[in-house]
């Protein structure tokens, strides 16, 4: 009797040792886990406050990129439809820059306007207006350039599609724009009536 309980309390200790040692293993995993969680939480907030300042950044460049977009389209748009209106009296042409938010990204689309609708400058317009706007568009782009370069623009044959009936006005807007912003031509054309300035034949 007395080695039968003997024995029978050597198993309950081995059961017991047994159930120690499956606890302690249990524990360890569960700290080892504990750890991995704290850790990849830690790591999860500094993510979250990474996405949070990179969507204030975005938004701060958001709101700056408005701001020199209206500030370039209105510097530019005013340069281009004063010599469309010079040119084209008639027609009462404006020019604008429509800005459009396409796939993360500002696309910008190039308009005319007349009485406030909206032309393909292409398909829309005739006489040599895309000549013009598209001169009037490198003197823009000349005079917004930072750091400011000097103000000297070379050309071939600028004005090819331009209709005969508008050349004259062509060539005042030449001296004009030439005094009033300080900016050099040297144009290469063969239409007699835009000779203006000091003529070099070749």
């Amino acid at each position: 009797m007395a080695l039968h309980n003997s024995k029978k309390n050597t198993e309950m200790s081995l059961d017991f040792d047994d159930i120690n040692n499956s606890v302690g293993s249990l524990y360890e995993d569960y700290t080892l886990a504990k750890r991995d969680v704290d850790k990849e939480t830690s790591y999860l907030e500094k993510c979250a406050k990474r996405v949070e300042e990179a969507d204030d950044a975005n938004a701060i460049v958001q709101a700056v990129a408005t701001i020199v977009q209206e500030k370039a389209h209105k510097q530019i748009s005013q340069v281009v439809t004063k010599c469309l209106q010079t040119v084209f009296e008639e027609e009462a042409y404006e020019f604008s820059i429509i800005f459009e938010q396409k796939r993360g990204k500002t696309e910008a689309r190039l308009v005319f306007l007349r009485n406030g609708n909206e032309l393909d400058p292409i398909t829309s317009s005739g006489g040599g207006a895309v000549d013009v706007a598209a001169f009037a568009l490198r003197i823009s782009c000349l005079l917004v350039s930072r750091p400011a370069l000097r103000r000297t623009i070379i050309l071939d044959e600028p004005f090819k599609f331009l209709s005969a009936k508008y050349r004259g006005r062509v060539a005042n807007m030449l001296t004009t724009l030439s005094e009033e912003l300080n900016v050099q031509f040297i144009m290469v054309t063969h239409i007699k009536e835009l000779e203006v300035g000091n003529v070099i034949a070749l």
